[in-house]
């Protein structure tokens, strides 16, 4: 098995970004008085719970965005300490659209605590036989707008180089923390490829040319990346070369939408994605590699269903996905690809 180590040195070339979004839920903790003061069991035994004091739904956009600056950092970092490492060449399109995102959450705010007296008692309004205990647990505007918060702090990292105390240096715990990049980034990209595999390829005979968008978001996210780990810019290649074999128009069907499927089962397995991109490394070539994914097509089962387009995936359907194929090694021994480094190996 290879392994995938990175190197201390990749500090150099990435940025640590550390993103604080604070959301206000409009729960209040419920008391004994809004019960009535009905005979409870003590704290220790059980809590009474939450009451909500406004309409969940006028906050829903403040999760959404949320959710838009984490899955925007997911698709070019890789998650590191608390935050996500991100390449140093990208941190200003990426600051941009943290900004954008900020904006938007900023002006949502404001018109949410503009409403929101009337929001609260509309929310009275509709549960009125329990209006009481909404209106003991209420709070004021300036109270929400502190607990609403989206910001974020970009920094350089470096390890201690020394310390009065040797045990500082040696225990420090960010050589470890670096060491494992590569192997985050990987498992990373296993998750993506197996959420495409369920939401894209999982059953079909045919498939949109929308079905490259998120591979090409992968291929972006390890192009960006590729000087965390030695294994990562061979797997660029052999995603960059899949898509490149793919007609510009119409439909793909046939051997080309299998070997997007062997190629997406490729990318859900890291241990045989690495093996298959030490094999780029050691010269055979993107090429090889995926004509090894179509050496056995008809491990590929096709389901009768018909055509379709990048929808939700039924439940029940079935999971049969390529065998990964051993690559086979040629009896010559091949140049060694040049290999951008940027000096880590």
């Amino acid at each position: 098995m290879t392994h995938v180590l990175s190197d201390i040195r990749i500090l150099d070339n990435l940025l640590a970004l550390n993103l604080n979004v604070s959301l206000w839920s409009a729960r209040r903790k419920m008391s004994q008085e809004d019960l009535g003061g009905a005979e409870l069991p003590p704290e220790d035994l059980a809590s009474i719970g939450s009451k909500r004091i406004a309409d969940p739904e006028n906050l829903k956009v403040f999760g959404t965005l949320k959710a838009r600056a984490f899955n925007y950092l997911d698709r070019h970092g890789v998650r590191f300490m608390s935050g996500w490492a991100i390449p140093e060449e990208k941190a200003g399109e990426i600051v941009q659209e943290l900004c954008s995102i900020r904006n938007d959450f900023q002006k949502e705010k404001e018109a949410f605590l503009a409403g929101y007296d009337q929001n609260v008692q509309s929310w009275i309004e509709k549960h009125h036989q329990w209006g009481e205990i909404i209106r003991n647990s209420i709070v004021g505007p300036n109270y929400v707008r502190a607990r609403m918060d989206f910001r974020w702090q970009l920094y350089k990292v470096s390890p201690l180089a020394q310390h009065a105390d040797n045990t500082a240096v040696l225990e420090a715990g960010l050589a470890e923390e670096v060491q494992g990049l590569g192997g985050t980034l990987f498992g990373e990209v296993a998750k993506s490829a197996e959420d495409i595999w369920r939401r894209v390829y999982h059953g079909k005979t045919e498939v949109t040319h929308k079905a490259l968008s998120p591979l090409r978001t992968l291929h972006t996210k390890l192009t960006g990346l590729s000087f965390v780990e030695p294994h990562v810019a061979p797997v660029a290649d052999i995603v960059q070369a899949a898509l490149q074999r793919i007609p510009k128009k119409g439909n793909i069907t046939g051997t080309d939408l299998l070997l997007l499927q062997g190629l997406v089962c490729l990318l859900k397995d890291s241990d045989a994605l690495v093996a298959h991109a030490q094999k780029v490394i050691e010269g055979y070539g993107p090429a090889f590699v995926l004509d090894a994914l179509l050496a056995d097509p008809g491990s590929i089962h096709e389901s009768d269903d018909p055509a379709g387009e990048i929808e939700g995936i039924a439940d029940g359907e079935m999971d049969d996905e390529p065998v990964l194929p051993d690559i086979p090694v040629a009896d010559n021994t091949l140049p060694h690809p040049a290999i951008p480094s940027l000096g880590l190996w």
